[in-house]
C-alpha cells in the first residue's frame, strides 16, 4: 500500500525537477538563424573558405623558415623589449588598480543606492567597451607614440575590466559582518574596513594580478603600432623579412608569457585559498618551538 502511494509522489516529483524539452520548432527556428548569420558574415567580409585548406602546409613551411634562420645573436635585445612590455603592462595594471579601486564601493549594489551605482556602472561600461588599440591610437595626437601611450591606454581599458569585476566580488560578500558592523555603531568607512575589505580583497588582488597578465599579451599586440616593446621587435623584424629575429622574438613572447603565469597562478592560489598546508604545519611547528624556547631560556 505505502509503495503504490509512493510511486505517484515520485512521478510528480520527476515532473516537477525534470525541464522540459525545447520544442522542435524552436530548435530547427534558432538553428537556421545562426545559419542564415554565418552565411551573411562570411559574405559581408568576402570570406575565402579554401584557404583553410592551405593554412597548415604554408604554418608548416613558415614554422620550416624560421627554424633555419634561427639565430641567438638578437637575443639581449628581445629580452630587453620583452622586458619593456612587461613594465608598460605593469604600470598600465598600477593605473587601472589604483583608479578603479574607489569606483568598486560606489558600483557594489550592496553598499550604495541605484541613483549612484547606476551611473557609475555606465562609465565603467564606456572604460571597457573601447578597444585598447583604439585608445592607443586615440592618445598619439596628444602622449605621442611611445611606451607611455601603451600604458595609458592598457589602464584606461583595466579600469572598466577590474571595476566591474571587483563590484560584483563585493556584491557577493556576506552580509553578516556588515550587518554586525551596523548594529554597533559603525559608519560607511568603518564597514569598509572592517567588513567589506577582509572579505573581498584576496579576490580583488587577484583579479588585479590576472589583468596584469592579459596586459602583457596586450602590450605586445600594440607594440605593432609602435608603443615598443617586444610586439615593436617582432613588427620590424617582419617588415624586413629578418627570419632569426621573428622566430626568436615569439619563442621569447612564449616563454616570458608562460613564466608570468605560472608565477601570478601561484600568487592568486595564496590570495584566494590561504597558505597551503604544509607552510601551515611548518609555521605552527615554529611557533610552539618559539613558545618553548621562551619558557626555557636555559
Amino acid at each position: 500500500m505505502t509503495e503504490t502511494r509512493s510511486r505517484p509522489a515520485r512521478s510528480r516529483l520527476a515532473e516537477q525537477v525534470r525541464p522540459e524539452r525545447p520544442f522542435a520548432r524552436f530548435r530547427w527556428t534558432v538553428t537556421l538563424v545562426l545559419t542564415a548569420l554565418l552565411v551573411w558574415s562570411s559574405a559581408t567580409v568576402d570570406a575565402s573558405w579554401g584557404r583553410l585548406t592551405e593554412a597548415p602546409g604554408r604554418a608548416v613551411g613558415f614554422a620550416q623558415t624560421l627554424v633555419a634562420n634561427a639565430s641567438l645573436e638578437p637575443l639581449g635585445v628581445a629580452l630587453e623589449a620583452m622586458w619593456e612590455s612587461i613594465a608598460i603592462a605593469w604600470i598600465a595594471t598600477l593605473i587601472g588598480a589604483v583608479c578603479s579601486f574607489p569606483l568598486v564601493f560606489l558600483a557594489a549594489g550592496n553598499l550604495t543606492r541605484g541613483r549612484v551605482k547606476q551611473p557609475v556602472r555606465q562609465l565603467l561600461n564606456v572604460f571597457r567597451a573601447v578597444p585598447e588599440i583604439v585608445l592607443a591610437i586615440a592618445l598619439i595626437p596628444f602622449l605621442g607614440l611611445g611606451p607611455v601611450t601603451g600604458a595609458v591606454a592598457m589602464g584606461i581599458s583595466s579600469i572598466g575590466t577590474l571595476g566591474k569585476l571587483s563590484a560584483e566580488i563585493v556584491e557577493s560578500i556576506d552580509r553578516g559582518p556588515l550587518e554586525a558592523v551596523e548594529a554597533s555603531g559603525g559608519g560607511r568607512l568603518t564597514r569598509l574596513r572592517w567588513a567589506v575589505l577582509p572579505q573581498a580583497m584576496p579576490e580583488i588582488a587577484a583579479f588585479w594580478l590576472y589583468r596584469f597578465e592579459i596586459n602583457i599579451r596586450v602590450s605586445a599586440v600594440l607594440g605593432v603600432i609602435g608603443i615598443g616593446g617586444i610586439g615593436g621587435f617582432i613588427a620590424q623584424a617582419v617588415e624586413r623579412n629578418v627570419f632569426e629575429r621573428i622566430g626568436l622574438g615569439l619563442v621569447v613572447v612564449i616563454l616570458a608569457t608562460m613564466l608570468v603565469d605560472a608565477i601570478s597562478s601561484r600568487l592568486r592560489r595564496r590570495l584566494i585559498e590561504g597558505p597551503s598546508p604544509a607552510a601551515q604545519a611548518r609555521r605552527e611547528r615554529a611557533s610552539v618551538a618559539g613558545a618553548e624556547h621562551e619558557e626555557d631560556p636555559e
